[in-house]
């Protein structure tokens, strides 16, 4: 079957340029020695009208560009000209409601804890797995879901993992049995491990580097307003008794209604995401210029940008050619069965991964594995137990480590007292305790540089835990615990921001679902850990949690600083 060849491809074979490059249906390339073969299956398959439009789309910029002596723009030049407005305070908005959904949902477990316990009969270690659950939702979540983002993009897939996310919460309201409870949350978790990374990519490649830094530890600290939300949802609802409904066989109480409301952030979210337009620099990178370039005019016109924009063709960086985009967009790619496309999508999806470990990325990427395990040990493994905590040191007095009447029992009694309100005021003021590191992290990010405020985040975050050993009172605890979280939250914000500029386009949502990887595993032993020894004695999971976060502080001292870099 013929094929119209695109405009000026004659006059660029003849210039010596680059052959053209097509895909087998091994997912793999072919240049000379595959051109005969792929010539061949052509004959036999054509491609879908709409890949062929876009392949001529490509190939006519090709042609503009390298022919014609058109305007050739850098991708961070176009994002320059588009200027700062409307359209990223939009954006902002809507992934950072995202972000405090996927806060809400981790968290809310924690705020649940105390008024569950009778209703699911928990022991302690039923509390060490069922915060853990949504780690093991979420470590499965996030590296699938974060390679599907590199190859399908990551508008579609925030759309379905904030879906699944609030799906598996209003389910979990409804569960009368420790065992399905469990399993909704853990439904519930893969779409939180989904969700996650891919904001943080999606939103990064909108930012020009001199907006970027402030902007991710921006978008974080909307995590720390999920916190509050959840805390102050918690605090006006589950106190009150007079919003359940029972029957005799059903029950659905004040708890349950909390865990229902915390599903519309989600919900809301998911729904926002499909009126957003697509990455423009993933549409870039995977071959879809002329889209991109739309996509770009759109972020213009919302800016009203005063700085001209004009592309005849857009490419990632000025040193790069039109062959980093094209591979999967040239003109003859063999559509192939669906399991064919299953093997495909797992060879790629091995390759990203392998990709992480090369000479140029393997330093940085195992680095980030540590910090990321020891920074989710120590916040998760205590933050998540903060209400139970809490609620223990109003019925028995003391502090964290002096709970006698919980230090001397077995770690399976089940004790049955609904929290104060006191409990969850003190839960709320730790949730608030973010802000402080939220605002030192927003104008400091570029001035101190990422990793001096990452080293000493997790440094002092490590001795204020070792502090919490030797308090005596109740006042020092809650004092203590929001000291925890205004420090640690820096840590975080600047993994948020190395996260993504550490590593290329074309594997970084593999890389955050990579490294999402290490922090659910961190963060499930740290529960578990937890909830098998708080009720032997706390100064074990105490001094682990202190000493894993002063090594990921010493660990990150071998990552190099990238505030204000390109990326590619």
């Amino acid at each position: 079957m013929d094929k119209k060849q695109p405009e000026g491809k004659d006059d660029m074979d003849k210039k010596g340029g680059d052959n053209p490059v097509f895909e087998n249906d091994e997912g793999d390339t072919a240049g000379d020695g595959g051109h005969a073969e792929t010539k061949s299956k052509r004959e036999c398959w054509a491609p879908p009208e709409e890949e062929n439009d876009n392949k001529k789309d490509v190939a006519e910029t090709k042609s503009k560009g390298k022919n014609n002596g058109g305007n050739a723009v850098a991708y961070e030049d176009a994002l320059e000209a588009c200027g700062f407005g409307g359209f990223h305070l939009r954006l902002l908005l809507l992934c950072g409601w995202a972000v405090s959904s996927d806060a809400i949902e981790v968290l809310s477990i924690s705020f649940v804890l105390p008024s569950a316990t009778c209703d699911l009969a928990l022991t302690s270690q039923d509390k060490g797995y069922l915060t853990s659950i949504v780690f093991v939702g979420m470590l499965i979540g996030g590296y699938f879901w974060g390679s599907m983002a590199d190859k399908w993009g990551r508008r579609n897939v925030l759309v379905w993992s904030l879906f699944v996310n609030a799906i598996g919460n209003v389910s979990s309201s409804f569960s009368q049995v420790y065992w399905l409870f469990l399993l909704c949350r853990f439904v519930s978790g893969i779409g939180v491990g989904g969700s996650i990374p891919v904001i943080f990519t999606y939103f990064t490649e909108f930012q020009h580097k001199t907006k970027r830094g402030p902007m991710i530890s921006l978008l974080a600290t909307f995590w720390m307003g999920g916190n509050l939300v959840a805390a102050g949802i918690a605090w006006l609802v589950i106190p009150r008794e007079s919003i359940s409904f029972t029957t005799s066989d059903f029950t659905y109480n004040s708890w349950r209604v909390f865990i229902a409301l915390c599903s519309v952030p989600a919900l809301t979210s998911s729904a926002c995401f499909v009126i957003m337009p697509e990455s423009p620099k993933f549409l870039l990178q995977v071959g879809r210029s002329l889209d991109a370039m739309s996509v770009l005019q759109r972020i213009y016109t919302s800016n009203k940008s005063t700085k001209p924009l004009q592309m005849d063709t857009l490419v990632l960086t000025h040193d790069e050619d039109f062959h980093d985009g094209d591979r999967d967009s040239d003109e003859g790619i063999v559509r192939p069965s669906c399991i064919r496309r299953f093997i495909i999508g797992v060879k790629r999806l091995i390759k990203s991964t392998l990709m992480l470990f090369n000479k140029e990325l393997r330093r940085r990427s195992i680095a980030l594995l540590i910090i990321n395990f020891t920074l989710a040990f120590g916040y998760y493994g205590l933050f998540m137990w903060f209400p139970e905590l809490f609620h223990r040191i109003d019925q028995y007095g003391g502090s964290f480590c002096d709970l006698k009447p919980i230090n001397e029992s077995r770690h399976d009694v089940i004790k049955c007292d609904t929290p104060s309100n006191e409990v969850f005021l003190e839960s709320f003021l730790t949730a608030i305790s973010n802000l402080p590191g939220n605002i030192f992290s927003y104008f400091l990010v570029d001035r101190l540089g990422r990793k001096s405020i990452l080293v000493a985040s997790m440094a002092l975050s490590g001795l204020s835990v070792f502090g919490l050993y030797f308090i005596k009172k109740q006042w020092q605890s809650v004092f203590m615990s929001c000291l925890f979280g205004a420090i640690s939250v820096c840590g975080f914000n600047m993994m948020d921001v190395l996260s993504v500029e550490l590593f290329p386009t074309e594997v970084r949502s593999t890389s955050l679902g990579t490294q999402s990887t290490a922090t659910r595993v961190g963060a499930i032993l740290g529960n578990l850990v937890f909830g098998a020894l708080v009720d032997v004695h706390c100064a074990i999971p105490m001094l682990m949690v202190a000493s894993l976060l002063i090594f990921g502080g010493l660990v990150s001292l071998v990552l190099p600083n990238t505030t204000q870099i390109d990326i590619h």
